[in-house]
């Protein structure tokens, strides 16, 4: 026995020493480290991350503002010298507003709205729901009250009469005799002309009054109107207790109209025709349509017609209409299908000679056609080939120009990079405007004279320029984002990837962050950030979005933070999106690949401590992780995730998962699986998600209980679906603990106030 005890004594102090040197390594340091790239406050230490602009439109200025060493400053660039300068000195403003108000007012970060200088002395922002104007050389200081227009009526054009709705039915009052006149009488509640269902409109109790709405659309001659019957009657509900208020003892009960995919019991609106000359009403039944799907049709010029698109539900169908609005006959231009579901937020203009242009997927990629307005048949393609236009810009009809911003089309570069580029509404002639390698956010100027481009890369800082909008040029740089604080604090700048996918043959790209502490020496926990689908890519592609997202403050924590964009998402091709269709539980198996990809060229990353987490969609994709791939994925954090799309709101499962209901809705749902659980899980929910329903986490929760499974639970009574967003807040650091204590294996600082976090 004697011989062992040096051995035992030994084997003491070694677990001694690993114990007290891990549990060092997380400080008060560490939560700074990781709080200092929260985005709030890191957009304060990049200066001039971007530019803006705020056009003037009477002549070739721009204003905009930017952080710099001197705080928030303010500026103008004048195009005809090529110079741009401070608009003003913010301490004096600063000082002008606290002898104004008796407040105190920052002058390094002035909390107004800047909107321009006229006459070179004349500053105007607004503020504390004022206008303002500071005559910087009298030095007077002037506010303004705003005169909010009332929601609740609606002003012919030719300023003759007062739409307004009475006891759930459509008035006017003629502005000149003062005389009202009732154009419809069947509303009651439940039935309602001239009103909408809003999204977040919560109703207090059971029976309690939702939030007054009013919608109207006046023809351009002021003799039509055009509105919607809200239609209630069958109806169903979710519902929400918030049990946050301090003066109340007992939960009082919200609620509001929700339809789950596949429900027949939902807020439907009728379009409604009224001729104000024969006071007829006409509902255009036939054209009926969910409220979370919407109608949308605007004027034509001549007051005869109204057009717009029509989607049917499950979004395999969208029509161009023109709804005639004396005889309430429809008809239909073109029509576009798919056995997934269409692009729902089409590209559309119609240009003065009687063509227009129409964006469509019909070739496999998102493209822009021209086509003749009375026929609807196609003059020619505009643009073609295996790329996606995501924004038309610009048309130049003059000229015969149309400008438009378009991703993959340059080859060898990342396909998700938008770039800018003109053509000619024959096709022909496709110029770059662009050529930089890089992602190009791009401001037009009103006259369409020229545009700012703000290019960067996740990697490469933002460099903004002024260009001429014809031809490209380069007509001035107007400032480069300075990075040299996050340099001296050992900032490395995030990595891009690219991965084979799940079919073994596509080309997935990716992006890792690495804590400004790393050395490649160590090996660290890797953690998967998850938003998946195929309305959106993750990964960012500038330089601001990587900065002022979740993943380098994570990062500072110890971790390499991973985030891929996988097959079925956003920006490729509609092949590319449909691999998601009837399969959003599939999101993360790429991610997987990537990530074990990744970590046989990195010996630095530890592939055997892999972490996800995600909000909403993408607290699905963390739940859902963590049970179809259990072995991989050790630890999770899934916040206000919609568990199971048969609970979630209809919209976005009916055109992402498929319309009607089938059983992959089943076989897909987190509480189904929930038994496959091997990890540790945090799930957490705003006990006043209207947006999410929190039901979905506590159902999650019961069947994790039922299956004898180990999990924590976190719900934030007072909160909504925003919580844990980049800025930060009570749940960023309980998120952050989870990891540090179930992935890192250290010990988080329990109760360690951060001062960056908002409550």
């Amino acid at each position: 026995m004697a011989q062992l005890k040096p051995r035992l004594f030994l084997t003491f102090s070694v677990f001694f020493f690993i114990f007290f040197q891990t549990n060092a390594q997380i400080t008060p340091e560490t939560y700074q480290r990781a709080a200092y790239y929260l985005s709030a406050s890191v957009e304060k230490e990049i200066y001039h991350l971007e530019v803006i602009p705020n056009w003037d439109f009477s002549r070739d200025h721009f204003f905009h503002s930017a952080y710099t060493a001197d705080g928030l400053q303010f500026f103008i660039t004048d195009i005809s010298s090529r110079q741009t300068t401070t608009a003003f000195d913010p301490k004096e403003l600063a000082i002008k507003l606290s002898e104004k108000t008796g407040e105190k007012v920052d002058a390094r970060n002035l909390p107004i709205q800047f909107t321009g200088v006229r006459n070179e002395h004349m500053v105007t922002f607004r503020w504390k729901n004022m206008n303002w104007t500071w005559d910087t050389k009298s030095g007077s200081l002037n506010a303004m009250p705003f005169s909010p227009r009332n929601e609740n009526e609606s002003f012919s054009p030719d300023k003759k009469w007062k739409a307004f709705t009475q006891n759930y039915n459509l008035f006017v009052q003629n502005l000149e005799s003062g005389e009202q006149t009732q154009l419809t009488f069947d509303g009651k509640k439940g039935l309602e002309y001239a009103s909408y269902y809003g999204w977040s409109d919560l109703i207090k109790g059971e029976n309690g009054e939702r939030p007054n709405r009013f919608m109207v659309s006046w023809s351009p001659d002021s003799k039509k109107i055009f509105t919607q019957l809200v239609d209630f009657r069958t109806a169903e509900k979710m519902y929400l207790l918030d049990h946050s208020q301090p003066e109340k003892f007992r939960a009082e009960l919200y609620s509001y109209y929700r339809g789950s995919p596949g429900d027949s019991t939902v807020v439907n609106y009728i379009p409604v025709l009224i001729d104000l000359e024969t006071q007829k009403t006409q509902l255009v039944h036939h054209l009926t349509t969910p409220h979370f799907i919407g109608i949308n049709l605007r004027w034509e010029s001549d007051s005869k017609s109204l057009v717009g698109y029509f989607l049917a539900r499950g979004y395999k169908s969208s029509k161009l209409i023109e709804l005639d609005a004396e005889k309430g006959s429809i008809r239909t231009i073109t029509e576009e299908t798919s056995d997934t579901h269409i692009q729902h937020d089409k590209i559309f203009r119609k240009l003065s000679d009687g063509r227009f242009i129409e964006s469509a997927e019909k070739s496999g990629w998102n493209h822009l056609y021209l086509r003749d307005w009375k026929t609807g048949k196609e003059l020619n393609p505009i643009t073609s080939g295996d790329f996606a236009v995501t924004k038309l810009s610009r048309i130049d009809e003059e000229k015969g120009w149309i400008y438009f911003e378009a991703s993959g089309r340059e080859k060898d570069r990342n396909p998700y990079y938008h770039h800018l580029y003109r053509v000619r509404l024959d096709g022909s002639d496709l110029t770059l405007l662009t050529p930089e390698e890089a992602h190009h956010e791009i401001y037009i100027s009103p006259n369409g004279n020229w545009a700012v481009d703000n290019f960067s890369t996740p990697s490469q800082p933002t460099q903004s320029y002024l260009i001429r909008l014809e031809t490209g040029e380069k007509i001035m740089k107007i400032s480069e984002a300075d990075i040299s604080n996050l340099k001296k604090r050992g900032y490395q700048a995030p990595i891009q990837f690219t991965a084979l996918a799940k079919d073994r043959k596509t080309e997935i790209h990716g992006i890792y962050f690495l804590p400004s502490t790393f050395s490649a020496k160590k090996k660290y926990p890797i953690i998967d950030y998850t938003y998946t689908g195929p309305h959106t890519s993750t990964v960012p592609k500038s330089f601001k979005n990587s900065i002022l997202g979740h993943q380098q403050a994570t990062a500072e924590l110890g971790f390499v933070v991973v985030t891929v964009d996988g097959l079925g998402g956003f920006g490729i091709s509609k092949e590319f999106a449909d691999y998601s269709y009837r399969n959003l539980g599939d999101g993360t198996t790429d991610h997987v690949l990537a990530i074990t990809q990744l970590a046989s060229k990195n010996r630095f990353l530890d592939i055997t401590r892999v972490g996800i987490f995600g909000h909403s969609a993408g607290g699905y994709d963390a739940g859902r992780a963590m049970l179809l791939h259990p072995d991989f994925y050790k630890v999770g954090v899934a916040s206000a995730g919609d568990h199971d799309f048969r609970m979630e709101k209809a919209w976005w499962p009916e055109m992402y998962m498929g319309y009607p209901v089938g059983d992959f809705y089943h076989e897909q749902s987190n509480i189904t699986n929930a038994g496959n659980l091997k990890g540790r899980l945090l799930l957490a929910h705003g006990g006043m998600d209207e947006n999410v329903n929190p039901s979905a986490t506590f159902k999650l929760a019961e069947a994790l209980i039922q299956a004898g499974k180990d999990f924590d639970l976190f719900i934030w009574p007072s909160r909504n679906h925003s919580f844990g967003r980049t800025p930060g807040d009570y749940f960023t650091k309980k998120r952050w603990d989870y990891f540090i204590q179930h992935l890192l294996g250290e010990q988080p600082l329990l109760h360690y106030q951060i001062p960056e976090l908002r409550r």
